[in-house]
């Protein structure tokens, strides 16, 4: 038997006192708070789903049910009740409260050394990589094709840091003794990292997707009048 949609204000008066407990499931996750806590923040959509701008399913014994994984509620419940932040899981808190709006527990777990680092420095560096992500969707395309009957797929990606570099691109893609058509390439950039920071924010944002890899220089065969180029990197993804 389903149970009725009723609406915030129907359950919880708008005169109810604020020291009134208000009970949560948030995914299967229970939790009581009040809703003086709940309130604290007028933005937010906790404060909407109890001012009843918002239709909320709830259970015969009143308790508000939202349709969210509730692993890190605890995190943002803490941080109404006592401004704490959490010390643990910080991007998946960070995502929450992008998601409950909100804005004081935004700010503050993006001035933390995890998320200031991340926004600040690895992303704005990233942004100024041209077709960054797109280059990262082309490898594990590329990867996941070549991964039939083989415990491993090997692209090679070649990495350009600066428009100087771009000059010797026909001559260095020229050189190689590989497939050239499925060398992904980066760069150039106008920032301070270096080639090596890049293959770093490679290799991490693969493996946040699930994926092992490992990133090592690509070494050409080199004949007496050939000439070194030191743009390749082999990107190798093991499956098993």
């Amino acid at each position: 038997m389903s149970l009725p949609d009723q609406t915030p204000e129907k359950l919880i008066s708008s005169a109810a006192p604020s020291s009134a407990v208000v009970q949560l499931n948030v995914g299967g996750h229970l939790f009581s708070t009040t809703l003086s806590t709940l309130r604290r923040h007028p933005d937010s959509k906790l404060a909407e789903l109890l001012n009843g701008q918002n239709k909320t399913r709830s259970d015969a014994q009143g308790t508000f049910f939202i349709d969210r994984n509730g692993s890190h509620f605890g995190a943002l419940l803490e941080f109404m009740r006592s401004e704490t932040l959490p010390t643990e899981n910080i991007q998946e808190v960070h995502q929450e409260a992008l998601y409950y709006n909100i804005p004081a527990l935004i700010k503050r777990l993006e001035e933390t050394p995890q998320l200031f680092g991340e926004l600040v420095g690895r992303q704005q560096f990233l942004s100024r990589v041209p077709h960054y992500k797109e280059n990262i969707e082309v490898l594990i395309r590329i990867a996941r094709a070549e991964a039939v009957a083989a415990r491993r797929s090997t692209i090679m990606i070649c990495v350009l840091p600066s428009k100087d570099d771009v000059g010797f691109y026909d001559d260095a893609i020229g050189s190689l003794d590989a497939d050239k058509e499925s060398v992904v390439t980066f760069g150039p950039w106008t920032a301070s990292p270096s080639v090596r920071d890049l293959l770093d924010c490679v290799k991490v944002d693969i493996e946040s997707r699930g994926y092992r890899v490992d990133i090592q220089p690509h070494v050409m065969e080199r004949s007496f009048m050939s000439r070194s180029y030191d743009y390749f990197y082999n990107v190798t993804f093991t499956w098993w």
